[in-house]
């Protein structure tokens, strides 16, 4: 059908969205990747050299991964296959290295460019390496996956992975400009509708053009500007980029998370909001304030695991939206509140320990002796009753006997842990003066 087109000459009169007529044709044409295509960027040093390697091409949607691909076929006269690894399978891939094999017999290269490859399995991915090894191939993969989880190491070793970045707020401006200039007239937008639709965007190129194209078309007689809230009726507002099961989910909580310990309640509140408008599970949430409470404030702050445990169970009997309230009061209570990984340490610790020392018994003096035949044993023998001392504490040893006395728990000077120091203090002087 497209050949049809073609020869009609109808393709070219077909209509063009936005993104395809604004397509860059030259790499210096392509916004926002400095560090890539600029004039000391990688790309553009690997193409100096006239040799142009296998490379995984890693970042968020739009940001010119697959336009960058097309390009560097055309910059380096090789034939440009493409792929999808959600709708190819191993025949598409074995018909595409025959095709490949042939134009090397003719003297052209191929760059096989593989959208979305992390979606590719072991085997699939395993596919590839012989025809990287012996030049068949260059292949560039895109995908918007950390490539160290997903992807083989052997296929990593053989290909320089190359980071692209979200757009940042000048190249969306720029796109925008791009885009008048096309159209051949000033976006009719008032200051704040831009900016709004520029964060509506979220960093994605195609996707602020696509917004454009909207507000264009829903004004073809050039209106006075749109202020914000009649852009919002005009344009289909964008989910967040936040794949509940992929690298946006472990990267917002990573970040709530590194806030709370660092004790900055405004940063996060800004992660939990990410959170929950990205859609991610309430009670994952929960469940991650109530890690934080334990792992890092503990017994500085008792009161901060009751917390985290109200604001489950207040979120469990409100649900949403009333109930995501009580998630940031405890997200702005544990941001707050002295921190302290005292215990968390000495679990740690004390799980080495029982680990390297193995399967020690007890001291026969704080073993409870029941029968006469374990009385006969020691069993009990010599166990002091604390509450029988003046001061409430025996300071026996309460080790395995093949062990030396360890200490694990060394709280901090910071919050209820500097008295629970104090009374540590205390007994230590205590067992001392009795030893």
């Amino acid at each position: 059908m497209s050949d049809l087109f073609q020869a009609a000459g109808l393709e070219q009169e077909a209509p063009r969205p936005l993104a395809d007529r604004l397509r860059p044709t030259s790499l210096d044409e392509v916004v926002g990747q400095s560090g890539l295509v600029g004039p000391e960027g990688t790309i553009t040093r690997m193409l100096s050299r006239g040799r142009l390697q296998s490379m995984i091409l890693w970042g968020p949607p739009g940001a010119g991964k697959t336009t960058v691909a097309r390009l560097l076929a055309d910059q380096t006269q090789m034939a440009f296959e493409q792929l999808s690894a959600i709708f190819s399978g191993v025949q598409d891939l074995r018909k595409a290295f025959d095709r490949a094999k042939a134009r090397r017999q003719g003297g052209q290269g191929t760059l096989l460019f593989i959208d979305e490859i992390h979606r590719f399995n072991r085997a699939q991915q395993d596919s590839f390496l012989p025809h990287m090894e012996d030049g068949t191939i260059t292949l560039v993969g895109a995908t918007t996956e950390n490539p160290s989880f997903e992807l083989n190491a052997a296929v990593l070793s053989r290909a320089a992975v190359l980071v692209f970045v979200r757009l940042d707020r000048d190249a969306l401006l720029e796109l925008i400009e791009r885009a008048e200039t096309v159209e051949g007239r000033p976006l009719p937008l008032q200051e704040e509708a831009r900016e709004t639709l520029m964060a509506m965007a979220d960093g994605d190129g195609r996707a602020i053009l696509n917004l454009v194209e909207e507000v264009f078309a829903a004004s073809p007689d050039g209106d006075k500007p749109l202020d914000r809230d009649a852009m919002m009726g005009i344009v289909q507002r964008r989910a967040p980029v936040y794949d509940k099961g992929r690298d946006g989910h472990y990267n917002l909580i990573s970040a709530l998370h590194k806030s709370v310990r660092g004790s900055d309640p405004d940063a996060s509140l800004y992660w939990l909001a990410r959170m929950l408008d990205g859609g991610e599970d309430r009670l994952f949430i929960a469940r991650r304030l109530v890690r934080m409470a334990v792992e890092d404030i503990g017994l500085a702050d008792p009161q901060a695991l009751t917390q985290a445990l109200g604001a489950k169970d207040a979120f469990d009997f409100l649900g949403s939206p009333e109930g995501e309230l009580a998630l940031a009061q405890a997200t702005i209570y544990l941001a707050t509140a002295p921190k302290s990984n005292g215990a968390y340490a000495a679990c740690k610790a004390a799980m080495r320990s029982a680990k390297q020392n193995g399967s020690l018994s007890p001291p026969k003096h704080i073993l409870n002796a029941p029968t006469s035949l374990m009385s006969d044993q020691g069993y009990g023998e010599g166990y002091e009753y604390d509450h029988a001392t003046p001061e409430g504490f025996s300071g026996q040893d309460y080790f395995p006997e093949e062990m030396e006395r360890e200490v694990y728990y060394d709280p901090p000077e910071r919050g209820f842990e500097r008295e629970i120091r104090k009374r540590l203090d205390y007994w230590d002087g205590l067992r001392k003066a009795r030893s």
